[in-house]
């Protein structure tokens, strides 16, 4: 019990820093015109888990860096996780009218302005990121070129975009006739690229930017990879067995889509014994470097064992 408090209190920090560094990131006026200020921050500012800016700045502690140093790249994270949120709710997407518990964005500002404010955040990442360093020393410059490519290739089309591409074509054509359905290999693909790139390039951000060693960043690059089909499986067995309001999304939307999911392919129960699996492989890749101890397996006890 004592350890399950402790990560509360462990994530309740670290989403009070990552939200003020958010806030803080965020471009206002007279930078940018305030329509576009105000959507950006609309849903930037929803709440959410935060997962991915916490794996970040995990990692980062886990090889013995300064999570500091990793925060520019934690908030870009972020900021392109809900750039995704935004452009999958709208109507050419998902269709979704609710996010993190609130109207999606579309819904409050219009469609035209939902894409611009998701353009503008993925835009403001890498600016984010590439922001002249405090430190001119050439490692550091290294790190953040490193970090910058590790990103770019989870967010673009090898990774999340390519995945949310294999999921739109899953579902319907563009002439309405329904395509052949995905096996296991092809969801596993489409969750690896649509969840999992994000996920695995949040962690190895936080890991280079504090100076992990190779083999640090390449367990914990291959332990996130876990937590990222972990989940997602997780996140297919709520959207069965969760309600809207706790999810803070419209629960059974997959489903009434006829969207590929792990309960349809393997049923609820052997859904959950195959997340629980990827947390045990993730703690046996961390033991082989050491990172047992780390904040990550906690962290994915948390990603396995949530509720929304």
């Amino acid at each position: 019990m004592t350890a399950i408090i402790d990560l509360g209190h462990y994530l309740d920090e670290r989403r009070s820093e990552i939200d003020a560094a958010l806030v803080a990131a965020l471009p206002r006026p007279p930078l940018c015109p305030a329509n576009v200020a105000d959507a950006m921050r609309y849903s930037v500012t929803a709440g959410g888990k935060r997962l991915r800016p916490i794996l970040c700045l995990a990692s980062a502690e886990a090889v013995g860096g300064d999570r500091r140093a990793a925060m520019p790249a934690a908030c870009a994270l972020e900021f392109i996780h809900t750039y995704s949120l935004i452009h999958d709710d709208l109507p050419a997407m998902d269709n979704d009218t609710l996010r993190r518990g609130q109207p999606t964005l579309h819904v409050v500002a219009g469609e035209g302005m939902a894409i611009l404010a998701g353009d503008g955040l993925l835009t403001e990442a890498f600016a984010l990121m590439a922001r002249e360093p405090a430190s001119v020393d050439a490692a550091v410059v290294a790190r953040k070129l490193r970090v910058i490519a590790i990103v770019a290739s989870g967010a673009g089309a090898a990774g999340m975009v390519g995945g949310q591409a294999i999921d739109l074509a899953s579902v319907t054509h563009r002439n309405g006739s329904m395509p052949a359905p995905l096996g296991a290999d092809d969801v596993r693909d489409m969750h690896a690229r649509k969840t999992g790139a994000l996920i695995r390039a949040s962690a190895c951000a936080g890991a280079v930017m504090s100076g992990g060693t190779d083999a640090q960043v390449d367990a914990i690059d291959r332990a996130a990879s876990e937590f990222g089909l972990a989940f997602q499986i997780v996140d297919d067995v709520l959207d069965v067995e969760g309600a809207s309001a706790e999810l803070g999304k419209t629960a059974g939307k997959d489903v009434a889509a006829g969207k590929p999911t792990y309960p349809a392919l393997y049923g609820l129960e052997r859904s959950k014994q195959m997340a629980r699996a990827c947390l045990e492989r993730a703690t046996e890749i961390l033991s082989s470097v050491s990172l047992a101890d780390s904040r990550l397996v906690q962290i994915g006890g948390w990603i396995v064992n949530r509720t929304r």
